[in-house]
């Protein structure tokens, strides 16, 4: 039997959101070649090739269906995130509280996704997916039975503020290990357009959670019922995830193989390579809250993509606050109503999605057989962002002055296109970039990148209302592209001088052969 974990390995993206990577053998490699090495370990279990347990050589039709899967987990994550934010006037009826409280549990719940991945990613790499989705959802499930009982049945808004704290680090689940699936099942060739598609998830919530709690709350129904249709729908994910989606992670597979294998022969003899593979607790201690963090502050690049990307994310939910002030108090929207400003958002992902499968995708792969068998230097993953840059920055000038009750709605409605396929695009590039440059260290590098992101992404609510209500929604949203406009130059800077910041950095490897010329512009 040929020995998998010997086989030089490659980094893929999982996600354009999440901070998760996965290393997949080298194509041409042997470690499904079906052709014995010589000094191969006769009793260490691996794939043969065309195994039918290896995810890889799943059906076309199943690994696109857990794809779908995978993004719809994704989805209740980032449409439990968003939904409540239509309600927080009603909880301030409610409960008693003020604005800020309110926006205190949006923030909440966007920063127990600081927490969770640190958790949920490394427990999957432990125990596989799928038994760290079950855990996770049955527990989300059951919870209002549980726990919220107190909040939905006596006013205590601080059960409702613990509850959006637990609720968030449970769900971000999905956000740790979904994109890990996608890479579980996918080759590299084929990872890139799955990805793509998958991405668009992410920016789907945001947008389809304030339109549904925004019809709640029009049509009188108690604000319990947003919770009870957040309960079902991850119910309905609890069943769909113990009944139709098998184990992927590659090494868990095979610890299965080979106790089958010890279970079937009588010989204890038969392991796998990860069954070989122990670390100590503080080891991993170490391994999952500190290596991130100390990577992140010796790297430059990495810093400032971290506060770049980190900065964007903010402003999306940000956007959860801006948005009311502009659509329902200056436009006199509905509550309903203005849920649906928010739907250009993922309609601007899905044309950005359309145009990175159309267009970069096949560009970026005519760079591979032009630089194999070498890998092609990160700086080529830019591109996208270099044009998302000023896209993003464009967005927020053009929503500032048309947000004039004066000036049709569908003027800043407009924006969000641009908006949405700007924050598609940087993401996407970025992330792809980190993972290029940093290699075996990349998921160190995107776990520090998420915890930054989320902790933006909480803070950024709290002060919304404010800045709009000091500055006007003019000036706040123009403050916003003014910065985007001064950050929009990262990627530029990165795509001149990331060969030579490469070469002296401690945690990102680099062919200096190959870099020579290797940037895009």
């Amino acid at each position: 039997m040929t020995e998998l974990s010997s086989n030089p390995l490659q980094l893929c993206p999982t996600n354009s959101t999440a901070a998760t990577v996965h290393a997949v053998p080298l194509e041409g490699q042997k470690a499904l070649s079906g052709e014995p090495e010589k000094d191969a370990d006769p009793f260490l279990v691996s794939f043969s090739e065309g195994d039918s347990d290896n995810p890889r050589n799943w059906s076309s039709a199943k690994r696109w269906y857990l794809t779908a899967i995978a993004g719809l987990l994704v989805l209740n994550a980032t449409f439990a995130s968003s939904a409540p934010s239509a309600l927080v006037p009603t909880l301030m009826l409610e409960f008693g509280f003020s604005r800020e409280v309110g926006n205190l549990m949006v923030s909440l719940f966007v920063a127990g996704y600081c927490v969770g991945p640190l958790i949920w990613g490394p427990l999957s790499e432990q125990y596989g997916r799928r038994p760290v989705f079950i855990f996770t959802f049955f527990v989300y499930t059951v919870r209002p039975l549980a726990f919220n009982w107190h909040v939905r049945y006596r006013k205590t808004r601080h059960h409702y503020l613990f509850s959006a704290s637990l609720a968030a680090c449970l769900q971000s689940c999905p956000l740790a290990n979904s994109g890990a699936l996608i890479g579980d099942i996918w080759d590299a060739k084929r990872l890139g357009t799955a990805s793509a598609i998958f991405a668009v998830a992410p920016f789907a919530g945001p947008g389809i959670g304030p339109v549904v709690a925004g019809y709640l709350v029009e049509s009188g129904v108690s604000w319990r019922w947003l919770f009870w249709i957040l309960t079902a729908f991850a119910g309905v994910c609890l069943l769909l995830i113990v009944f139709t989606v098998p184990e992927t992670f590659q090494p868990v597979i095979l610890v299965k193989k080979a106790r089958k294998a010890r279970r079937q022969t009588g010989n204890e003899r038969y392991y796998a390579s990860f069954e070989t593979q122990k670390l100590s607790f503080t080891q991993r201690i170490e391994q999952i809250l500190a290596r991130p963090f100390k990577i992140l502050f010796h790297e430059p690049m990495l810093i400032a993509i971290t506060f770049y990307m980190s900065f964007v994310y903010g402003c999306i939910y940000l956007l959860f606050e801006a948005y009311p002030i502009v659509f329902t108090e200056g436009h006199h929207m509905g509550v309903g109503p203005s849920g649906l400003t928010f739907l250009p958002l993922p309609i601007g992902g899905v044309v950005a999605t359309l145009v990175y499968i159309a267009f970069f995708n096949p560009r970026y792969e005519r760079k591979m057989k032009e630089f194999a068998p070498k890998p092609v230097p990160p700086e080529y993953r830019l591109e996208m962002a270099m044009l998302a840059g000023p896209f993003f920055a464009i967005a927020f000038f053009w929503f500032a002055w048309t947000s004039y009750p004066s000036v049709s709605l569908w003027a800043p409605l407009a924006s969000g296109l641009l908006l949405g396929c700007g924050v598609c695009w940087i993401f996407l590039s970025l992330l792809n970039y980190i993972i290029d440059a940093y290699m075996v260290v990349a998921a160190s590098a995107l776990a520090s990148n998420t915890v930054i992101r989320s902790l933006f992404g909480a803070v950024f609510p709290l002060f919304a209302n404010q800045m709009y209500n000091k500055l006007g929604a003019q000036w706040a949203s123009s403050l916003l592209g003014f910065v985007a406009l001064a950050m929009a130059p990262i990627p530029f800077v990165l795509s001149r001088y990331g060969p030579l910041l490469r070469v002296k950095s401690k945690y990102a490897p680099t062919d200096q052969s190959s870099s020579r010329g290797g940037s895009p512009v």
